[in-house]
């Protein structure tokens, strides 16, 4: 297995082109499993979780063609569903979330669908309910194989019917497979407290381009009217990575760094800027640029009424999930106190047991809420040898180790790469001292 090492310390400067958005490729790679014709879609990155979608899709008969960096044709024609019984897709399967959206497209055109319960990250509980309730509403029986733990999904008529679902929590990944099952569904099918991220946004208008007769976009309430079939579709781009655009800034402020983040996509950042803001970081808006200035010291602001800041995370337009492990490292370094309160994932903020080796103040209050006390740069952190347990905690402590004095090593790095594109040579174009070693 690979390591980063690292030694940080010093300011970075430079420019930095953000990748295509992780969450907006897996929802949109499972989309073109609804048509028989081509799609197009540009600006995929090339990360280990969006790798392993691809495989299954190859494996499913989909053939997908290389344009250029990051650009794709993809036609699901001569679709093997033999294919989801085997031990090769159940092991792929189980490695990432994201292989669950495969349900509901394969379902609508099939009539059935096989599918292990999905991997990722070590986070906390990550329920299926709301994938699983909204497949059933809509028409399908749902027998879960316990010896094995996959679920076999079949139509229960000819095909599915619309009908109006009230989704328990606005889960992204669950909105997106409704809405894609939906769309071939008989009839009229509303789903309420959505998901209204842009990737969700995005996911509808890339349906719509395929014939998809979608209303309500960016809203919680989705009105979808089912076709017949779906076409193709000659262009789609992917947005910028809003939680990599983060990590940048995150980055630029701990390191006392000047850099500059390219085509950020700013009218799709929501209060992104604005909580980065609050914690005392400059941030310009140059076209639809982000420039961060070299900053000795920032200050967290406090409530209006003289409180101690909380951030915490909520469903769009709220503060994404995650972004709060970056926040987290970013505010020991920061003039002031925070507290982060992670509501989602009860196992999130586990990993600040490694900044507080590092020399960082953290009081973790409980598994959903840590206070750091910001120390001002006046007593930075310490190179460690750290592990990454997740994408973002992972992104995390690379932060962390890039401002830290020393030496740091960072293990079982496949996990940044799953969400991370290329992220050491990136660095060092930024004139980060990291290496990859394997």
């Amino acid at each position: 297995m690979s390591i980063f090492q690292i030694k940080g310390g010093f300011p970075l400067k430079g420019e930095i082109q953000p990748q295509g958005a992780k969450n907006e490729s897996l929802q949109v790679l499972c989309a073109v499993l609804l048509t028989s014709e081509k799609l197009r879609i540009k600006n995929i990155p090339e990360i280990g979780d969006v790798k392993c979608l691809m495989q299954i899709l190859k494996d499913l008969g989909v053939l997908v063609t290389k344009n250029g960096i990051g650009d794709y044709t993809f036609q699901a024609k001569n679709i093997n569903t033999e294919y989801l019984n085997t031990k090769k897709f159940m092991e792929y399967g189980k490695s990432i979330r994201g292989s669950i959206m495969i349900a509901g497209p394969l379902l609508s055109r099939f009539g059935k669908v096989c599918i292990p319960i999905p991997g990722g990250d070590r986070i906390g509980r990550r329920r299926l309910d709301a994938h699983l309730t909204g497949l059933k509403l809509l028409g399908s029986r749902i027998h879960y194989h316990n010896e094995y733990k996959y679920f076999d999904l079949q139509i229960h008529k000819n095909s599915l019917t619309g009908e109006y679902i009230l989704m328990e929590e606005a889960s992204i990944t669950g909105t997106a497979n409704i809405i894609m099952a939906a769309t071939l569904a008989k009839g009229k099918t509303t789903i309420f407290n959505a998901a209204c991220e842009p990737y969700i946004q995005q996911l509808c208008k890339l349906l719509n381009k395929m014939g998809a007769k979608i209303k309500g976009i960016g809203s919680n309430l989705i009105n979808i009217i089912g076709v017949k079939e779906l076409g193709g579709c000659e262009h789609h781009t992917i947005l910028p990575d809003m939680v990599e655009i983060g990590s940048w800034i995150g980055l630029a402020a701990i390191t006392c760094s000047e850099i500059k983040i390219k085509n950020v996509s700013w009218k799709n950042l929501g209060i992104v800027p604005y909580t980065f803001q609050k914690m005392g970081i400059k941030l310009e808006k140059d076209k639809d640029d982000i420039y961060i200035p070299s900053q000795k010291s920032y200050q967290i602001k406090k409530s209006l009424n003289n409180a101690i800041l909380t951030i915490s995370d909520a469903p769009w337009p709220g503060l994404t999930p995650d972004l709060l492990s970056i926040l987290t490292v970013v505010a020991t370094q920061a003039k002031g106190s925070v507290l982060i309160h992670q509501k989602m994932f009860e196992s999130r903020l586990f990993f600040v047991d490694k900044l507080i080796e590092m020399g960082a103040q953290i009081i973790l209050c409980d598994p959903h809420r840590a206070t750091v006390i910001g120390l001002n740069h006046k007593s930075p952190l310490r190179g460690s040898i750290l592990n990454s347990p997740d994408i973002r905690a992972g992104i995390s402590l690379l932060i962390a180790a890039l401002s830290a004095k020393g030496t740091s090593i960072i293990k079982n790095i496949e996990q940044i790469d799953r969400g991370y594109e290329n992220i050491d040579e990136r660095l060092r174009i930024l004139g980060a001292d990291i290496l990859r070693i394997t």
